[in-house]
């Protein structure tokens, strides 16, 4: 397996210390903080091994301050109920003797019933559409250190946006963005972890596409961005190692906020989750 992935995996593989307590350890992804995805990733991966035969179809999550990437997380589990088709569990995350996440999470015993979904957008196919490494390579002598930092890591997922984005110059645009992903080797078939994955990745370009309207890009010194909350609704089976087509929109920015919203399609057609993100976006003076 590629070592990306492989180092992922082991990441997302938590050390459980009691029936309800996990510790995870953290990658520097450039940023001076934990990578959100990360720590919502291990608090699902936590919540779903005190779930067991039940899948997660819903998680709502609040990012409440910056994780130290030098230090260990414990995930805390409480098992709010056990039901006859669902089961509720709240996670709190703790680091310094503080708590810098928590999140809910619902699970649900496999059942059939009615079906219905929108459309895959028509896209052009990500064999068509450069990497974004490719992209951040012909930029990078003239992004500033710290940018070049972030966007010259290599990752355990590629990317392959429709449009790639401009960071030098970015133009007034409509507050669309679809970006093709998957992962960068294949994984075992394990519908849980495909799922822990999928929350991981789901973090990345959520906030980007409220930038786009105001004509500024993740570089700006002056732009103060970070995830405020994070909920995600997961439909259907998926696996992160097929390409998966993310069409993410931003109806709204007000208030130093801004908001966005995911949907996430499989390549043959199917909506296997549906994301949704606040995230405080500050220009300061």
């Amino acid at each position: 397996m590629n070592q990306l992935l492989d180092d992922l995996i082991k990441v997302m593989t938590l050390e459980r210390l009691e029936l309800n307590l996990f510790r995870g350890e953290s990658r520097d992804i450039g940023s001076p903080q934990v990578f959100g995805g990360q720590v919502l990733g291990q608090a699902l991966v936590a919540a779903t091994a005190t779930a067991e035969e039940r899948v997660v179809h819903s998680l709502h999550a609040f990012f409440l301050r910056r994780g130290d990437v030098n230090s260990p997380i414990v995930y805390e589990v409480d098992r709010a109920l056990d039901g006859k088709h669902f089961s509720s569990r709240r996670v709190v995350a703790i680091q310094h003797g503080r708590q810098i996440f928590n999140m809910s999470a619902s699970f649900q015993a496999p059942e059939a019933g009615l079906e219905h979904q929108i459309s895959i957008p028509d896209v052009p196919p990500p064999e068509s559409l450069p990497d974004t490494e490719a992209h951040y390579r012909e930029v990078a002598d003239q992004l500033p250190a710290a940018a070049r930092q972030v966007l010259q890591q290599k990752r355990p997922f590629e990317f392959r946006p429709v449009e790639p984005p401009d960071y030098l110059r970015p133009q007034k645009s409509e507050p669309l963005q679809y970006v093709w992903v998957r992962a960068v080797d294949k994984l075992p078939d394990d519908e849980a972890l495909h799922r822990c994955l999928l929350a991981y990745v789901s973090d990345f370009h959520l906030l980007g596409t409220a930038l786009k309207p105001h004509a500024l890009s993740m570089i700006v010194p002056k732009l103060v961005l970070a995830s405020i909350d994070h909920a995600m609704w997961f439909h259907r089976s998926a696996r992160v190692d097929d390409w998966l087509l993310y069409a993410i929109d931003s109806p709204s920015a007000s208030g130093a906020r801004g908001f966005a919203r995911g949907s996430v399609f499989a390549r043959d057609g199917r909506l296997v989750a549906s994301a949704a993100q606040e995230g405080l976006i500050r220009v300061t003076s």
